[in-house]
């Protein structure tokens, strides 16, 4: 039987009685952006996680139709006029730091911040139908959030070479023979697939786990340590052009989608 968690609205968690914890991001008004109360919400979902004996698994998953959009107006705006330091955004490092094994669950598209999030996981499963893309370029400044790095891993170097400069999305089809990610399946067995890894993760023994993800992770944290490190001296330069904020803000004023959503063409099978 499931345990419902003392929550905020925007992100749920329940554990079961096999110690698989699902944190779920559902802040349907918001697109699952990186307002500060979400972030603060998922941050408080991770320390849960950590403190609880019970959970061997931590399953992350959004909406149907979106898993996370990116950073929000708010945060890119901050970013771009000062207010808020690049190096703020730490929850990429709340995910990677759960102590116990992690495995997204991608049912929706995932743009920008919002994918490299998911990629953080230890493990991920996509959607065939649904679109990924980092478009930070679009709005006119480089990757953040240790996309530079992360996002390597899951898609090699060249196509993430690819996404990173020229903002392209790709459906998950697309990228099931070109990336790494444990699977791509139809939308409508993600969760499902997702929850079969989390169970056979679950019946092991929770020390063992914890020693194994600490040792499997480590490559990953160290990739990202070092790109935050380059990627926030690149923000620092790009934000200090006006010319960027121009962008973002009219990126908005067109209906852009979140601040990693702007541009929803999918430049690889429409």
């Amino acid at each position: 039987m499931n345990e419902q968690v003392p929550q905020d609205s925007r992100v749920s968690l329940t554990v079961d009685d096999d110690g698989v914890a699902v944190v779920r991001m559902r802040d349907e008004a918001g697109k699952n952006a990186f307002s500060h109360p979400f972030v603060a919400a998922l941050t408080a979902a991770f320390d849960a996680v950590a403190a609880r004996r019970d959970v061997k698994v931590c399953v992350l998953a959004g909406l149907p139709s979106v898993f996370c959009a990116g950073g929000d107006r708010e945060i890119l705006l901050g970013l771009a006029d000062g207010t808020i330091a690049p190096y703020d955004l730490s929850l990429t490092r709340a995910l990677l730091e759960v102590p116990v094994p992690t495995i997204a669950a991608m049912v929706g598209v995932a743009v920008g911040g919002g994918l490299v999030f998911g990629l953080a996981c230890d493990m991920v499963v996509m959607a065939r139908e649904s679109r990924y893309g980092a478009n930070f370029m679009d709005l006119g400044f480089t990757p953040g959030m240790g996309s530079t790095r992360l996002l390597q891993y899951a898609v090699g170097e060249y196509v993430a070479a690819e996404m990173l400069f020229g903002g392209q999305y790709f459906r998950g089809e697309q990228l099931a023979a070109r990336g790494q990610v444990n699977a791509v399946v139809p939308r409508a067995e993600v969760e499902a697939r997702a929850l079969d890894m989390a169970r056979r993760i679950a019946d092991k023994p929770r020390p063992a786990l914890l020693l194994l993800k600490r040792a499997l992770a480590l490559p990953r944290r160290r990739a990202f340590e070092e790109a935050r490190t380059v990627e926030s001296m690149m923000h620092e330069v790009c934000f200090a052009d006006p010319a960027v904020l121009a962008r973002i803000r009219e990126n908005y004023g067109n209906g852009g989608n979140g601040g990693n959503g702007g541009n929803g063409g999918d430049a690889h099978g429409r």
